[in-house]
């Protein structure tokens, strides 16, 4: 019989990696739709042309696209390890929950020239969701198992 804990573990994955998928969505939707990353742009620069902000504007939006695409493939790696039972599984899961921290709160805090962020405050929280749910799943693997 497994415990509660023992069935966090992947709950706690599948709910990081659908929060990566969300987050790895959403710069494209939002270009697609009111454009809030080419507004955080001209906020920066004011006098720039509009294909200057443009170029700024897919170049965040690539960035965010790709460490998103990243921590899907970290989260389906550490989850097909974690459920075929290997014995690696918990140090990828930790390492990869450490490197998704690392870029969250890079996203939250890397400045530019004119940005107080260059990543917006908003994406900088949507990056950091996934990381909430990757802490919630590394500590419940390391817990030692118990039985019902």
């Amino acid at each position: 019989m497994t415990t509660t804990s023992e069935r966090v573990r992947p709950t706690a994955m599948y709910v990081g990696l659908g929060l990566t998928i969300l987050a790895t969505l959403v710069p494209v939707l939002d270009i697609a739709t009111v454009d809030t990353l080419a507004g955080h742009v001209r906020d920066a620069y004011p006098d720039w042309g509009a294909d200057d902000v443009r170029k700024d504007r897919d170049a965040i939006a690539i960035y965010l696209v790709g460490t998103g695409a990243l921590g899907i493939v970290l989260w389906v790696l550490t989850i097909r390890a974690f459920t075929g039972g290997r014995r690696w599984a918990r140090a990828a899961m930790t390492a990869a929950c450490g490197a998704g921290l690392l870029v969250a709160l890079t996203n939250l805090s890397l400045g530019g020239d004119h940005y107080d962020v260059v990543v917006p405050y908003g994406y900088g929280v949507l990056t950091l969701l996934p990381c909430l749910a990757g802490l919630v799943a590394v500590v419940s693997v390391w817990r030692p198992a118990r039985r019902a």
